[in-house]
């Protein structure tokens, strides 16, 4: 299944960018919040790291979403993602 889902939940967003051997981090901006993006492999430069918690409360301040796919559509695990308003 290569469906895109949803989600708000702190847990199944860890665990779903975990299990893909990411990294919560922020493109940081004015101010103390940022662009929050999920960051895999080697640390990109321009990423700073951050812990979940700051994560999850940047994600929350935003009223942001987890769009994200589990599978592509061949079956292999996807690691497309992207963070959505809340009801959109």
């Amino acid at each position: 299944m290569s469906e895109a889902v949803t989600t708000t939940d702190h847990d199944k967003i860890r665990r779903w960018v975990e299990e893909r051997e990411g990294r919560p981090a922020v493109v940081r901006t004015s101010g103390s919040g940022g662009l929050l993006r999920i960051d895999f492999g080697e640390p990109e430069e321009n990423l700073e790291e951050l812990s979940w918690d700051e994560f999850f409360e940047i994600f929350d301040d935003n009223d942001l979403a987890f769009l994200h796919q589990n599978r592509t559509s061949d079956g292999n695990t996807s690691r497309f993602h992207k963070f959505v308003e809340r009801g959109k």
